[in-house]
């Protein structure tokens, strides 16, 4: 009933097979679209890596122990900034 189908991918622009097997899964799961991605680049968007920047990084000294720790965010003046140990002793209490 279902046969082998080449498709290209919207991400990368390579051709894949959509197999048989893959082609009855889909209607198995009553899922009625193509898939549009081959097989790396739907692995890669599930791991979160497609069209993500890598996170911007900041430097601070920590208000409690006074080392220096990389946060995620823009430090500022008015805020104390803390370092992951003493964070994470911070959220214990």
């Amino acid at each position: 009933m279902y046969q082998d189908e080449t498709l290209v991918c919207k991400e990368c622009g390579q051709e894949f097979v959509f197999t048989a097997g893959e082609q009855e899964f889909y209607a198995e799961r009553g899922f009625e679209n193509k898939p549009q991605r081959c097989r790396d680049c739907r692995a890669a968007r599930k791991n979160g890596a497609a069209g993500k920047a890598p996170r911007e990084m900041f430097t601070a000294i920590c208000a409690s122990c006074g080392k220096e720790a990389r946060v995620p965010f823009r430090p500022r003046e008015d805020r104390p900034v803390y370092c992951s140990e003493c964070f994470a002793k911070m959220r214990e209490e």
